[in-house]
């Protein structure tokens, strides 16, 4: 949905609105330079609305738009915004997004999946509530340089680390984790029915280690299991 347009299309359509500009030290840059539009406007603002920012605080109520959009540069926007591109301690490329929002954090686990075939699950972390969703290495490069093309509005800084980490290669002898296997419901209730992780890995063809900790998972309260 695009605001209207006034005579004029060169021309903010809107009469009562400002755009300042700000210079101040951050904990990231000696010098930021930072631009504020604001608005007087019920029509704009409602239209923002509709796009998917909420009045008030945002964090944990901020969701993609219900209208059409470009999902492709809205995901962009939210890694610029909140999201982290760059290199792991161990020199793995990876990609990042910390948001409070579950609309947000699922958004980019489905859109991840579809594009690179790499499932993430999404869960607050018990120390700040928020969700920290990452990929890395071949996965983290398939889904910058889809998100960060060329001729794309996007921060210099995260341009620069979008295109540094597509020259990583994985070494000869690193091999290439097989896709998770998610615990499914019927799992869970074939392992609590055993209540033996030697006998579940057999019937459920998981290794031990993997039931045992399912068990304790689910004995600690942390994994529901539904009724049969």
């Amino acid at each position: 949905m695009k605001p209207p347009q006034s005579p004029d299309s060169g021309r903010n359509p809107y009469h009562y609105s400002s755009i300042t500009e700000r210079v101040r030290s951050t904990n990231f840059a000696e010098r930021h330079h930072s631009a504020t539009w604001s608005v007087s406007s019920l029509e704009a603002r409602t239209i923002v609305n509709e796009l998917g920012i909420p009045y008030g605080k945002k964090s944990l109520t901020i969701k993609p738009p219900s209208t059409d959009f470009s999902r492709r540069d809205y995901l962009r926007g939210i890694i610029d915004a909140d999201g982290s591109l760059g290199w792991t301690a161990q020199g793995w490329p990876f990609l990042s997004l910390v948001s409070a929002s579950t609309e947000i954090a699922t958004y980019l686990c489905k859109y991840g999946k579809d594009l690179t075939g790499t499932e993430r699950t999404t869960s607050r972390n018990t120390r700040d509530g928020v969700y920290n969703v990452c990929y890395y290495k071949e996965t983290a490069q398939q889904l910058a340089a889809h998100l960060y093309y060329d001729g794309r509005l996007a921060l210099e800084h995260k341009k620069a680390e979008a295109n540094a980490i597509q020259g990583w290669v994985r070494p000869a002898d690193m091999k290439i984790a097989p896709p998770r296997r998610r615990w499914t419901a019927q799992d869970d209730q074939e392992l609590v029915r055993l209540n033996d992780p030697a006998a579940a890995a057999t019937a459920l063809d998981r290794t031990e280690q993997s039931c045992s900790m399912r068990l304790w998972r689910i004995r600690s309260g942390r994994v529901v299991v539904p009724p049969q």
